[in-house]
């Protein structure tokens, strides 16, 4: 399942996944994770997932591309 970091608040990580969102404690996340990172439990930490969260931006700009495409 996809998580993604929504943000911070003091010690506590906002993730999202598939709608639902959860507070985690800022320990449990890997210091290099940033809000928009999609992010994977590895057994230890929360860790940003540089592939997905790549493939999560492009996704989100050709549909911003498409919504704002002049006609």
């Amino acid at each position: 399942m996809v998580h993604i970091v929504e943000g911070f608040e003091g010690e506590v990580c906002i993730l999202e996944s598939g709608g639902n969102l959860r507070n985690i404690p800022r320990s449990q996340v890997d210091p290099s994770a940033k809000p928009g990172d999609v992010v994977e439990w590895d057994g230890e930490k929360w860790v940003p997932n540089k592939q997905e969260t790549e493939r999560r931006t492009r996704q989100i700009h050709a549909l911003m591309e498409e919504v704002w495409e002049e006609e």
